[in-house]
């Protein structure tokens, strides 16, 4: 668990972990240089199996992979400081890792809590095992970090999280990891991901777009025999096609610096159809000018 800042919300997280029904465990705490009261939140936990290290502020990456050095037992997961679990999340994912020897990771269901507007339903992911696998885990992060539990060996095999990446190095490890092996889905919500007035990494549309773009390039790269199963063409369409839907989704909310950045990068790329193109091209064009343009349309389109 690495914690910057984090005390508002250590009772909680820290508290579905002593909530849980499996009681084989240790929990990391990394104190990632806080400038809060969260040493002394941390330091408030009597329980021996929680481990608290403190560390100059390295950012989250430099944080979990000192968790993983410090690391015991035989499966890891990740519990942002913020996040938290079922009471079964330990019980049932090492269940299932441990009846499959082979597998390397068991990922689950999860929901978003404190989004606006009813947007947070419960979400079961589908089962990933399959002859497309490889194409579906690169073209978008499948499930939140604290949904998984993995194979210490396999997580450090892969080498840990990623510096070069401030968001996405999760994404990024989950592709080194899962794609070679088989994974395993549990269908049950057993994690929840806590929305709140903080700053949480994906809230940032263009630096999400473009780290999600850079982790699954860093990744193709680094495995050719991936990347020449698919083919270039079908690798276009899982890395451009998302990032192109990011780029829309900034413009109708008329995010336009984001749309604008994310629109030339797409172009730069060489993708899309006349269609898409129409709304990309205006991106070069001075943004005073580019709002205006906008304006004039949504002034024709008014009833």
């Amino acid at each position: 668990m690495p914690c910057y800042n984090a005390a508002p919300h250590l009772t909680m997280s820290i508290g579905c972990v002593l909530a849980q029904t499996a009681p084989d465990w240790e929990l990391i705490a990394i104190d990632d240089g806080s400038t809060d009261d969260t040493a002394a939140r941390l330091s408030a936990f009597s329980d021996p199996r929680i481990r608290v290290i403190r560390q100059e502020n390295g950012g989250v990456s430099v944080a979990r992979n000192r968790g993983l050095a410090e690391a015991r037992g035989e499966y890891v997961a990740f519990l942002d400081a913020d996040d938290t679990w079922e009471p079964t999340f330990l019980a049932r994912m090492e269940a299932t890792l441990a009846a499959r020897p082979d597998a390397v990771l068991a990922y689950c269901g999860w929901q978003n809590l404190g989004l606006p507007g009813g947007r947070g339903a419960p979400f079961v992911p589908p089962d990933y095992e399959g002859p497309d696998k490889a194409a579906r885990l690169i073209e978008g992060c499948r499930w939140p970090i604290h949904a998984a539990l993995t194979r210490r060996a396999c997580i450090q095999a892969a080498g840990g999280f990623d510096r070069r990446l401030v968001i996405g190095e999760d994404f990024l490890l989950w592709m080194t990891v899962a794609i070679p092996r088989p994974i395993l889905r549990v269908p049950e919500v057993l994690a929840y991901y806590h929305f709140h007035g903080g700053v949480q990494a994906t809230g940032n549309r263009l630096r999400f777009a473009r780290q999600t773009l850079a982790a699954q390039r860093i990744f193709l790269g680094e495995h050719p025999g991936v990347a020449s199963a698919l083919g270039n063409a079908r690798i276009r369409e899982i890395t451009l096609a998302p990032l192109l839907r990011r780029a829309y989704e900034a413009y109708w909310a008329r995010d336009l610096q984001t749309a604008r950045a994310l629109f030339i990068d797409v172009m730069k790329s060489g993708y899309g159809t006349l269609g898409d193109w129409k709304y990309m091209l205006p991106s070069l064009l001075p943004l005073a000018l580019h709002r205006a343009l906008i304006r004039q349309s949504d002034d024709r389109s008014s009833p």
